[in-house]
């Protein structure tokens, strides 16, 4: 009985790696021929292109004229980061310290718009901001961006605050530290590790974020996966090679977020800290 069930788990867990590894194989190889297309003259029927080019990214480059979208793209994600900081985390501080009626009802309001796919409430999204003549600009897009990720803070900084043994806010209190004060050069300090982390994912949900963006986002207010779609969909004869070169452009950007936001948040120090912080 103790042998079968050895050999069932270790096809159990064979099997898992092996899912694992064709998994991990098939986005490589889609990665790597998208990032070869971008680079190949004519690409039949051979295992590489016949000849290698950097044409096509000074195509795609001038063709959707990619500076003045990665401008746009760097000023939402920046407001949209910066935004949903400063008012995710006193609204999650107010939840967490404070009972009153209709909390358990704001918190499901706030879980809302993470379980339900954006397009679903993007459509009236966009209708109402084009009412209040928000849509098609940067505003719009960025408003749009903020209803998930105000939430997406408020939820993830909530288990940080409630770590926070409440007689240090006391004790600041009864120093004569008010509640500016007391916010900046306590419970901040404190935070920093939640507050990272949660910026950093609202880092990269922006970046991919395209329904809300798509909806809401005009002629000058594009951002980059938005552009990328037009550039797959919209009419005219293009190049497969501009199309994979923006591409790839595309996920140059994104991992250069990535990793200037992980050169100051590590996340495993971050996992180490709250439970350290936890078990005090």
């Amino acid at each position: 009985m103790v042998q079968d069930k050895s050999i069932g788990e270790r096809l159990w867990a064979i099997a898992i790696w092996a899912l694992v590894i064709f998994f991990i194989v098939n986005v490589i190889a889609t990665i790597a021929a998208v990032a070869v297309d971008s680079f190949g003259t004519r690409w039949f029927n051979s295992w590489l292109p016949v000849a290698f080019t950097t044409h096509w990214y000074k195509s795609a480059w001038d063709e959707f004229q990619l500076r003045d979208v990665l401008i746009v793209t760097f000023e939402v994600v920046g407001a949209v980061v910066l935004l949903s900081g400063l008012l995710g985390v006193p609204a999650a501080y107010a939840l967490a310290r404070r009972n009153f009626p209709g909390k358990p009802l704001i918190i499901v309001l706030f879980l809302l718009p993470m379980m339900i796919p954006p397009i679903t409430f993007g459509i009236p999204l966009a209708t109402v901001l084009y009412q209040a003549h928000l849509g098609g600009n940067m505003s719009g897009v960025i408003l749009a961006n903020l209803v998930p990720t105000v939430p997406f803070v408020v939820l993830v900084m909530i288990p940080f605050i409630e770590q926070i043994d409440p007689r240090i806010e006391a004790a600041a209190r009864v120093f004569g530290a008010g509640t500016g004060r007391l916010f900046m050069h306590v419970l901040v300090p404190l935070l920093t590790p939640g507050i990272l982390a949660a910026l950093l994912l609202v880092l990269v949900r922006t970046i991919a974020m395209f329904e809300l963006t798509f909806f809401t986002a005009g002629p000058d207010s594009q951002t980059l996966v938005v552009t990328l779609y037009y550039a797959v969909g919209s009419a005219g004869v293009r190049s497969n090679q501009s199309i994979d070169a923006m591409a790839v452009i595309y996920m140059i950007t994104t991992l250069v977020w990535l990793l200037l936001a992980l050169k100051f948040v590590d996340p495993t120090q971050i996992v180490t800290r709250v439970k350290r912080e936890a078990a005090h």
